[in-house]
């Protein structure tokens, strides 16, 4: 295996040489040169290596030499790595080999670009636009349509009624609402009269909901009828029906908003059970805000597709980014897209321009699109985000869509948002998709533990600073202190440690390697899952893969495709490039990976199926269960004798897209509410017999 990073755009094959004069007075003794290189190819990998066949150092007389091979590195990186060898030479205790030059370029020069942003913020420029075309409609749910006047109209008097409740500056209004035009027109209110925006799901369990709103100081609610379940209604609540009815003006309330005033708090999982809320300011979100408008080209009469849940970050900039510059939101309901037929003909007849997914939903997409084809002749580009996407995706979207520009688009909630965009008309040519470029006023770094860079090509922390980078977490300082910190290399400005591994590439983009915490030690070895996931996806027939650790002691794979490839030979192609300790001793063969709610992996799940996979109570007995095992099988990805009477669907890797493909499976016979309500396969199966004559 290759150690220390390829940095070349032109690999040739073949093997060079460069040349260094030592420093005067300088002695190398063989052991200390052996310990040097040692040191520098650890840099260089982030391992306890000694050697690699790739490069090699020499010592003859004066002068230090490099033979390395021209298809791993180029001219320049090499006279760099020699440059890291003569400075642990030198100074064997300094703790970065890095060169000033080197800090100022990976500083500088990996930097987004400067981009003037405007003095406005996000609502400020929706009343522009309302000037500009008040009658055009900026958007539409189902049949309804709002234009830029009702929707300007509507969050007026929804900001006027906030403020009649004693809304503070910076006060938080949690906006518990359906994806619906009143959602809409809610944001923009608590933006117009300085709150905080906070996103609360009408479907969350109501522990977690209390938790969230006394965590974030909640000062007001903002709910509708029917949506207020999981609510301890008091005086702090407020319904929209009835805010529109008190009759309040809805002029612009011109309310002064500063560029750092506090903008909104989303709430993640928290690695310890309670939920973080990540606090992100106006500028963050506004500098955000243009980098999808440059990167997706979005502008005047254009079409964008808002369909991620409320809770989820993206689903900000899909709400309100078109009409900031005369465009539409078409907001796509719920069942529309857990029917994902359905979903398309949407997207077709709203003549969407730009929309975003989670790659898990763009492979059921294109799916749907191998199956029936659709022309959509509006759609100019497709966002992909929430979880790495498989170099394979990108080869089947352009093989059905060669032109339509993929973005793949990488960031994090504390960050505002997304960081990196990677615009793509064609597929990359390496085994990875890059995460591209940092886009406008964001600095990226790649460094070690110390918040030191590490070499160019080397893996290291993913850490952020500039506009994007957000307060914290709200009422949290120990989880703030832990991830936030000063840019050690802009004093004053706030940097962000994402947790996330990744390394440059030579093209000045980003390349994820995985996260901090996918790190795992199995026998005494250090194992980085991501390692195996990404050998794993190499596999000839492997769409999709996840690892997981069970017990503590063993690897275990999960695989998707086209159609299934033998364990065997899985585990046989990855021994090819992966030492022993590495290679999953369980293979499982799947039609899809279970998703979070987010759309991303769900390891919780994975892990949890792996641990019950060989426990298989009593099967299947009646003709209906039978049946229902078999459709089961196919769209769960597990041997049909491995499913039982008593087996829980969403247990067993069950999703809301997977209960859509057994409902078309079993022609319709059942519903997806039938799955949900009745997820054990004997219950499930009671819906199949035919009813017993009286």
């Amino acid at each position: 295996m290759e150690i220390i990073p390829r940095w070349t755009l032109a690999p040739v094959p073949g093997v060079a040489e460069y040349e260094v004069s030592l420093p005067e007075g300088l002695l190398i003794e063989p052991a200390a040169l052996k310990a040097a290189h040692a040191t520098v190819l650890a840099a260089l990998s982030g391992e306890s290596v000694e050697e690699d066949p790739a490069l090699q150092v020499s010592v003859t007389g004066r002068t230090l030499r490099l033979r390395y091979r021209t298809d791993v590195l180029d001219a320049e990186a090499a006279a760099r790595i020699a440059g890291y060898h003569l400075t642990v030479l030198v100074d064997p205790k300094r703790t970065s080999l890095l060169s000033e030059a080197e800090v100022r370029f990976q500083l500088e020069e990996l930097a987004g670009p400067r981009r003037e942003l405007p003095d406005r913020r996000g609502h400020e420029l929706f009343e522009d636009m309302m000037e500009v075309c008040p009658d055009a409609v900026a958007a539409v749910q189902g049949d309804r349509e709002w234009t830029y006047r009702e929707l300007n109209s509507r969050a007026n008097q929804l900001s006027r009624a906030l403020l009649a409740r004693g809304l503070t500056r910076e006060g938080v209004v949690a906006v518990v609402l359906e994806r619906n035009l009143d959602w809409m027109a809610a944001v923009l209110a608590v933006f117009k009269a300085g709150g905080v925006y906070l996103p609360v799901e009408p479907h969350f369990p109501a522990d977690r909901v209390a938790r969230v709103l006394d965590r974030a100081g909640c000062e007001l609610v903002l709910t509708e009828h029917g949506s207020d379940g999981a609510l301890d209604t008091s005086d702090r609540t407020l319904y929209v029906d009835e805010a529109y009815a008190e009759g309040h003006a809805d002029s612009d309330l011109g309310i002064e908003v500063s560029p750092g005033q506090l903008a909104y708090i989303y709430f993640t999982s928290g690695s310890t059970g309670e939920p973080k809320g990540a606090m992100c300011e106006h500028a963050g979100f506004l500098n955000h805000v243009f980098a999808k408008l440059d990167d997706l080209g979005i502008g005047a009469g254009q079409v964008v597709a808002q369909t991620a849940p409320q809770c989820f970050d993206i689903s900000l900039w899909q709400l309100v980014c078109a009409p900031l510059v005369g465009g539409r939101t078409l907001l796509v309901e719920q069942d529309v897209i857990l029917d994902v037929p359905r979903f398309v003909d949407t997207i077709e007849a709203g003549r969407v321009n730009v929309l975003q997914v989670v790659p898990s939903y763009l492979e059921a997409v294109l799916a749907e699109l191998e199956r029936q084809p659709r022309p959509l002749p509006d759609l100019r580009c497709v966002s992909v985000t929430g979880e790495a996407v498989k170099k394979e995706l990108v080869e089947r979207w352009f093989a059905a869509r060669p032109g339509v520009r993929l973005v793949n688009a990488y960031g994090l909630t504390e960050t505002s948002d997304d960081t990196n965009h990677e615009v793509m008309d064609r597929a990359p040519d390496g085994p990875r998709v890059p995460l591209g470029r940092p886009v406008g006023n964001v600095r990226v770094y790649v460094v070690d533990e110390d918040l030191v860079p590490v070499p160019l090509g080397a893996p290291g922390e993913i850490v952020f600073s500039g506009v994007c980078v957000g307060r914290g977490y709200v009422n949290d300082p120990e989880r703030t202190a832990a991830a936030f910190t000063e840019d050690p290399y802009r004093p004053g400005e706030r940097l962000y440690r994402s947790g996330d591994h990744g390394r440059w590439r030579p093209d000045g983009k980003l390349e994820f390697l995985g996260r901090r915490d996918s790190q795992v030690k199995i026998r005494g070895f250090r194992i980085e899952i991501g390692e195996i996931e990404n050998a794993l996806l190499r596999v000839d027939g492997v769409r999709d893969g996840a690892v997981v650790v069970v017990r503590g002691t063993q690897l275990v794979a999960f695989c998707t495709g086209a159609r299934p490839v033998q364990a065997d030979a899985v585990r046989a192609r990855l021994a090819e490039s992966l030492p022993a300790y590495m290679v999953p001793s369980v293979v499982h063969w799947r039609a899809s990976l279970p998703l979070t709610a987010n759309g991303k992996t769900d390891r919780r799940t994975l892990t949890a199926l792996a641990g019950d996979l060989d426990a298989v109570g009593e099967g299947p007995g009646t003709p209906a269960e039978c049946r229902l095992a078999a459709a089961w099988a196919v769209v769960l990805g597990i041997p049909a004798d491995r499913i039982g009477r008593q087996d829980h669907f969403f247990d067993r890797g069950g999703t809301s897209l997977a209960a859509v493909k057994l409902a078309v499976a079993l022609d319709r016979a059942i519903s997806l509410k039938d799955v949900t309500r009745h997820p054990v396969l004997a219950d499930l199966a009671g819906l199949l017999e035919p009813p017993v004559s009286s």
